[in-house]
């Protein structure tokens, strides 16, 4: 009796890999061992840096809100200090905006809290 491979699932899976691998350099888009590794590494890549984008943009944001302080004179950690304090509901990615962006009215929240 033949064995059963369920050949139309397995080419429907090598498919899926192979549109992924589309626009890779030399053998990665074309040969199956290389392109499946090729796609592997790049999904652990894309999984970790979602993450990662997370951390990146905080820090951006507290680098920028620091700028913004050190302007009116005081450090990132006492500005933040005092927005806590003066129970203010602006997040960090809206401080930075309005740090890079809005001066005056960045300059208007540091005049609440002082």
């Amino acid at each position: 009796m033949p064995r059963s491979v369920n050949s139309v699932a397995s080419r429907a899976r090598r498919k899926k890999v192979m549109k992924q691998a589309k626009g890779y350099f030399g053998r990665r888009k074309n040969v199956w061992t290389v392109a499946k590794n090729a796609v592997e590494k790049a999904m652990l890549y894309a999984y970790r840096d979602r993450r990662n984008k997370k951390r990146n943009f905080r820090s951006l944001w507290i680098t920028r809100i620091n700028a913004g302080a050190r302007l009116h004179g005081m450090s990132y950690s006492q500005f933040m200090g005092k927005v806590k304090a003066n129970n203010i509901e602006l997040n960090r990615k809206v401080l930075a905006d309005l740090a890079m962006n809005h001066p005056e009215a960045f300059k208007a929240v540091v005049q609440k809290i002082k």
